[in-house]
């Protein structure tokens, strides 16, 4: 009987040990260990969270997203935010991360691009803006504020600068511009009244049924705009399928329905 005990005491032991082991050994949950952090372009939400879902979906790599200004964004990646992708909606603010050495040189290709738009609240009375040199932009809003990123920094504030210099009536405007922290935050200002007009991209003003386009800049009046995306020098591995699904059929379909150029090629990388 004691011996029959100790034999049955044994092989729980022995049971035991193999279940802790086999515990100790095990790979963690896929949803813990296959999590990518993609920083991208406030304009870029709507159409990417789409392709992150895409994404995720093929994959099996959830993707967390952060969206705001490029400017703002690159800063925290320098700064140590644990980012494995940035997406700028200018190619400045990629070239300054990978000579801060925040983007992995190489990694980083021209995804996508946009157009400048001039857009008014769905309700005014404002219905279409010639724009031509020298037009009248504060007349056309009234005297108001005309909202748009901050010109310094945000890459739409920056592209509303140069066509509205280039177009000669950045002088005129210049005090009457309302400066947001990044473009969805100018369309806001708009889309609630508080600005008559704004200077935003098309693709922003497509997914905000609070606002009506007036008129669209002429491409010549302002650097073309690209969106570049490229891995961080910390980016985890995962972080070179998600690029490469950027550059994928799916991908593509998904962002050119929002409104924006697709410019990557297959396999291409590298700026």
């Amino acid at each position: 009987m004691k011996s029959s005990l100790k034999t049955r005491f044994i092989a729980l032991l022995a049971a035991t040990a193999t279940l802790t082991a086999a515990a100790v050994l095990s790979p963690l949950p896929a949803q813990a260990q296959d999590t990518l952090t993609v920083f991208a372009a406030a304009s870029m939400k709507n159409a990417l969270d789409d392709v992150n879902k895409a994404f995720t979906e093929k994959e099996k790599v959830k993707v967390t997203a952060s969206y705001a200004a490029s400017s703002a964004l690159i800063k925290q990646i320098e700064a140590g935010a644990p980012a494995d992708v940035f997406i700028s909606a200018d190619l400045d603010w990629m070239k300054y991360g990978i000579e801060k050495k925040a983007i992995k040189p190489g990694s980083d290709f021209q995804l996508l691009g946009n157009r400048l738009v001039l857009i008014a609240p769905k309700d005014s009375k404002t219905n279409e803006v010639k724009i031509a040199p020298g037009f009248d932009i504060v007349g056309a809003a009234g005297g108001g504020r005309i909202a748009t990123g901050d010109v310094r920094a945000v890459p739409v504030g920056k592209y509303a600068k140069a066509a509205l210099e280039k177009l000669g009536v950045w002088d005129k405007a210049e005090s009457h511009m309302a400066m947001a922290e990044n473009v969805r935050a100018a369309l806001a200002l708009v889309g609630r009244g508080e600005a008559p007009l704004g200077i935003v991209y098309e693709t922003d003003a497509k997914v905000d049924s609070n606002v009506k386009i007036v008129a669209a800049f002429p491409q010549e009046s302002y650097p073309p705009v690209i969106y570049p995306a490229g891995s961080t020098v910390n980016a985890k591995p995962d972080a070179e399928k998600y690029l490469a699904f950027l550059r994928s059929d799916t991908a593509k379909a998904i962002l050119e329905r929002y409104g924006f150029t697709f410019l990557a090629k297959p396999g291409v990388k590298g700026s």
